[in-house]
């Protein structure tokens, strides 16, 4: 599993008690990180880590609505494993990832304007 050395790391310096967000690589990128969707059971139930939630980064687009149909898959992908947290949406496109149910989102540039 490509997951295996994050959950080495999980593993020397995480606990049950420790929240975190698994980072889900949605559209299967190549150049991105995160697990694949087909991986995220796995890693959940190897994980030494209390998973709260997932995040992700969608393929870049020049428009926001196109990041959608990937919010919703992660949306969909959290909500059948009774995850409440999304981290999902930037700057260009956190209105749409809000409208599919971000909890969290990374605004960076819009601040600095």
């Amino acid at each position: 599993m490509a997951s295996d050395s994050a959950l080495a790391q999980l593993a020397r310096h995480g606990t049950p008690q420790t929240e975190i967000l698994v980072e889900v690589n949605i559209a299967r990128e190549p150049g991105k990180s995160g697990i694949s969707p087909d991986e995220l059971d796995a890693f959940m139930e190897r994980c030494p880590c209390r998973v709260v939630g997932l995040m992700t980064m969608p393929p870049l687009a020049s428009e926001p609505e196109a990041s959608r149909p990937w919010f919703a898959l992660l949306r969909e992908l959290a909500q059948a494993r009774g995850l409440t947290q999304l981290s999902m949406g930037t700057t260009q496109d956190f209105a749409v990832a809000v409208e599919e149910g971000a909890t969290i989102v990374r605004i960076g540039t819009r601040l600095f304007r």
